[in-house]
Order: C-alpha cells, then structure tokens, then sequence
C-alpha cells in the first residue's frame, strides 16, 4: 500500500498507528486470500469506474480504495479512527432502525462492518453489500464466511445501483457521503428513495457535520478529498430535497451523526375538471 510520504496521516498518524496495528496479522490475511480470483469473481466487468473514485487518493493512498493494501488495512485503521470505539458508533445505525426489514442494502459497504452487523440484527433479512471496490468486496466476503452468515456482495456504484424500484425496506450508508463529492451524495439519496418501499428507511451514518465545520484540523488529517464539501453542506436537506419525509438527525458521540428518512405515500394530485360530469341534467363532481 504505497501512501504518499507528504501527507499529515504518513507523518503524524501511521507512525502512531503502526504501535497499535498488528502487521504480522495484516500480512496473514492478505496471504490467506486469492486476490485474483476473488476480485475476478465479484467484478462485475459493465462498471466503469467514476472519475470522482478512481482518480482520487483517498487517505493519501496511491490508487485510494481500488488496491488490495486499502482493502486489508482499512478495519485495522478504522478501529482506531471511530471514537470512542467503531461498533459502538456502527450500532447507533442499527439501533435506529424501526422497521423490520425483509430485504435490506447497505451502500458503499467498504469491508462489510455495517453489513455484518445488519444481518446479525435481522438474520430472516435478504442483505446486500454494494461497493465500487472489488478488494474491498473480497475482504467483507472473507469477513462473512468467518462469521457463517448469507450476504450478497454486488460491485457498484451507490448512485446507479441497477436494482429494481421499490424492492427494498432500509437502504443504509455509513461513512459513505463525506467520500463523495455533494452532488453524488444527493444523488445516492434520489436512487435510495427509488429503491425504497413506501414507508422504508434510509440511514445514514457519517461524521457530524456542525462539529466538523468547527475543527478544519480535524478534517485535513485523514485526508479525504472531499471531506470539506461534505461538511459544508447539509444531509437533511440533501434528503428533504430528494423527497425524503420525517426526517431526523442525532449526534452520535458527538463526532458522527445519523440522518434518517422514510419514503412517504406521495399525494394524488386530482384535476376536478376531469370529473365534472352531468347526472339527471345537474353537474355533479364525480368520479370518472
């Protein structure tokens, strides 16, 4: 995994985290997987990769999440990156939920931590795992198979994720939208509520974007390239404006937040002039 050496994380934070991180058991897994085969196996070959993904060094890294070395090191990175602790705030999602999903897909599934943890929450759930990174698919596949659970792994992209409409309960996000740039975001929320049933739920989990706007520092460290963008801008709104209805946002250890929507019954509109019509001589407004 080649990090460029000029970036805050490489001289300031990978020393630090390289006290913590087990490379011994990184090296182990990375031996233990067929990557060739693997990835081959869940590519799938009609994605074209955006130019928002593929050329952009997500945490400083050459070739960002589209490399074998992101996809083994992100959860030993991740753990220590998520205080006060990753699956408390990962939880925080699934603790939210207020539905019982039958059919449920986790967007932008990375290593598959979130997905996991759906399924375990509601193991009679069809669960699906969509990510533009087949290295990342490969490992929350291993990760899966380790735990003895059934999830489905797709190669996509979360804006245009070729599943039918309304076939799903809960579509869910987490850290997905401050690596996106804001008008993908909105339009990852537009495709939600086309996925979703009447009455399902979106959830999304991502850092808390009234404390970030306050500590700049804090976003230049890890650095995501569209991080400032993100925190510019608003998730309620973005999904307000996708059409999202009872919408609500909660902080989440103070450093993450958790925006939910529900797909409304949209209104029929009704044109009265169409129905005017003449019983016993006398106009009535009828159905027609």
């Amino acid at each position: 995994m080649a990090i460029r050496k000029d970036t805050i994380f490489e001289r300031f934070l990978a020393p630090v985290l390289k006290l913590f991180v087990n490379l011994e058991e990184l090296n182990q897994l990375y031996q233990s997987i067929d990557w060739q085969t693997v990835s081959q196996r869940l590519t799938n070959p009609a994605v074209i990769y955006p130019t928002y993904y593929s050329s952009q060094n997500f945490h400083g890294i050459e070739g960002g999440y589209l490399t074998t070395g992101a996809a083994v090191s992100y959860d030993a990175v991740t753990h220590y990156a998520l205080p006060p602790g990753e699956s408390l705030v990962r939880q925080a999602l699934i603790d939210a939920i207020q539905t019982k999903p039958r059919r449920i897909l986790d967007l932008g599934c990375g290593t598959g931590s979130t997905t996991l943890m759906l399924k375990q929450a509601f193991p009679d759930a069809e669960v699906i795992g969509l990510d533009l990174s087949p290295y990342m698919l490969v490992v929350a596949e291993y990760k899966a198979q380790q735990a003895a659970v059934n999830i489905q792994w797709r190669h996509g992209k979360a804006e245009q994720t070729g599943f039918p409409s309304a076939s799903f309960d809960l579509v869910t996000a987490s850290l997905l939208f401050h690596e996106t740039p804001p008008a993908i975001s909105q339009a990852i929320l537009r495709e939600s509520l086309r996925l979703l049933t009447v009455g399902g739920e979106v959830l999304i989990l991502d850092g808390n974007q009234k404390v970030l706007r306050q500590t700049e520092w804090l976003t230049n460290i890890f650095e995501e390239p569209y991080i400032q963008d993100y925190t510019a801008e608003s998730v309620d709104a973005w999904m307000g404006a996708a059409g999202f209805g009872a919408i609500q946002t909660q902080d989440v250890w103070l450093l993450h937040q958790l925006t939910r929507g529900v797909k409304p019954i949209k209104a029929q509109s009704v044109n009265f002039s169409d129905l005017d019509v003449v019983i016993d001589g006398i106009g009535q407004w009828a159905p027609g």
